[in-house]
């Protein structure tokens, strides 16, 4: 039977970190388009105005190239941890030489708002943040000043009124860029904490699993085992001395040996035993974390130990379903007790693909698969059931049904013996179970069809 393991779990979030990672870099490198296009756009309008050539077209176009793959390699860097001097260093004299062609048309203010939300990416002090943002809007200041009356001569702002002008909208304006990618950064630093620590969480479980079973073997043998050895070395002495008492001790052996095998098979039972109310909660854990809402209801009271076992089972196949094929965001868990049965249904609305059954249908469990194939032979053991398909539009449902044990003279009703006083035998139950959950799987996906 397949499981959800540790390593799914890992394998899944590591690919919702890798497609996380893939977001944030293109929507930084997709911001790159801010300067691009209207620094294209600006080389067009100069030359229409004739105030610049085909040589100095070639150049804007070779700068805006030079420029935009220095953001980009500043952005790789930044989010990685860090870009070196000597790229921040060499991105800033190529931006301070594209931002002459402000001579030629003011679209190209926005090179150096730009270069300084690249530079940001890297981690650097808060006074160091001020400081690139207050150089470079008194360079772009300086500059503006310049083209200003170089573009418009007839302008009746002084420089000296044009400049603190420029100056102050520079810097708010390469301050506002800084604080928003700075944000866009941190977030993409929780996300990375958030993957490392899952991580160590599941190393740390991993390790205090290993430490419990080595304690657990520790108790169940140690004594056993320090027994045999004391007890088989005092009769190998007795063998020629006193015959009857090795063989009393050899005895004694005997008893220890069993009773530390019978132990060992307990304890393996117990670590594989599978319990409805502890599956469930894990369940519902597993797929929380998996970014699928879980509902499930509360488990019946009275349900026989085998029963309780079995629907274990069918619970955990059905979250491993959900999980490895699926796209499901929601799945419910409901069981309830039905005249002398007790009825499991796990839905969930992830279905890929176009089939209604079959492996990777998206369900809660797939028809034509290992897993349900092991179930149905569980759930015959003690007399049940399973189905399982689509329902409604993108729904799909899986249903197993299971027929109480019926009650001696003096044992308590079993759960739903209240609407059915004279239960019938083991397998028209059964059957009657079936046909009712059958029945209600085509009313289901009727009333989703309509």
């Amino acid at each position: 039977m397949t499981v959800a393991t540790t390593a799914d779990l890992e394998a899944q979030d590591t690919r919702r970190f890798e497609r996380y990672r893939r977001v944030t870099h293109r929507s930084f490198l997709c911001a790159a388009l801010g300067f691009i296009a209207p620094g294209l756009a600006g080389v067009a309008a100069a030359y229409d105005d004739g105030r610049i050539g085909v040589p100095v077209i070639v150049l804007a176009v070779l700068g805006l190239a030079l420029m935009t793959w220095f953001y980009m390699r500043l952005v790789r860097a930044g989010l990685a941890g860090g870009a070196s001097r000597r790229d921040i260093v060499l991105s800033g004299a190529v931006t301070a030489a594209l931002s002459l062609m402000l001579f030629a048309h003011p679209l190209f203010t926005v090179v150096p708002v730009f270069w300084v939300s690249a530079v940001v990416l890297s981690p650097m002090s808060r006074r160091r943040i001020v400081a690139l943002c207050a150089g470079t809007g008194a360079v772009g200041a300086v500059y503006g000043s310049l083209a200003s009356r170089h573009l418009y001569p007839d302008g009746d702002m002084p420089w000296y009124w044009l400049f603190p002008f420029m100056l102050v909208i520079y810097t708010g304006t390469c301050g506002l860029v800084a604080f928003v990618n700075l944000y866009q950064r941190r977030m993409w630093d929780l996300h990375q904490e958030t993957h490392a620590a899952r991580e160590a969480l599941a190393r740390l479980a991993v390790t205090e699993e290993r430490l419990r079973f080595s304690r657990d073997l520790h108790d169940l043998l140690g004594h056993s085992l320090s027994l045999i050895a004391v007890k088989s070395e005092l009769a190998l002495r007795l063998a020629e001395a006193d015959p009857a008492r090795a063989g009393a001790e050899m005895a004694d052996v005997q008893r220890a040996a069993r009773d530390a095998l019978r132990e060992v098979r307990a304890a393996v039972h117990g670590y594989r035993a599978v319990e409805l109310d502890a599956e469930l909660a894990g369940v519902r854990a597993v797929l929380e974390a998996a970014g699928v809402r879980c509902d499930a209801g509360d488990v019946p009271d009275g349900l026989p130990a085998e029963v309780r076992a079995v629907l274990a089972w069918v619970i955990r196949e059905g979250a491993t379903n959900v999980i490895k094929h699926s796209e499901a965001r929601r799945c419910a868990v409901a069981l309830t007790p039905y005249g002398g049965s007790v009825v499991l249904e796990m839905r969930n609305d992830g279905v890929r693909g176009g089939e209604d059954t079959g492996e990777g249908t998206g369900g809660a469990g797939n028809t034509g698969g290992a897993g349900l194939t092991g179930l149905a032979e569980r759930l015959a053991v003690v007399g049940g059931e399973i189905t399982a398909g689509r329902h409604g539009r993108d729904g799909f449902l899986l249903r197993a049904v299971v027929p109480l044990p019926r009650p001696g003279p003096d044992a308590p009703d079993a759960p739903g013996d209240e609407e059915q006083p004279h239960p019938p035998a083991k397998g028209a139950l059964a059957a009657e179970a079936g046909r009712a959950a059958r029945a209600g799987t085509a009313a289901g996906a009727g009333r989703s069809g309509r």
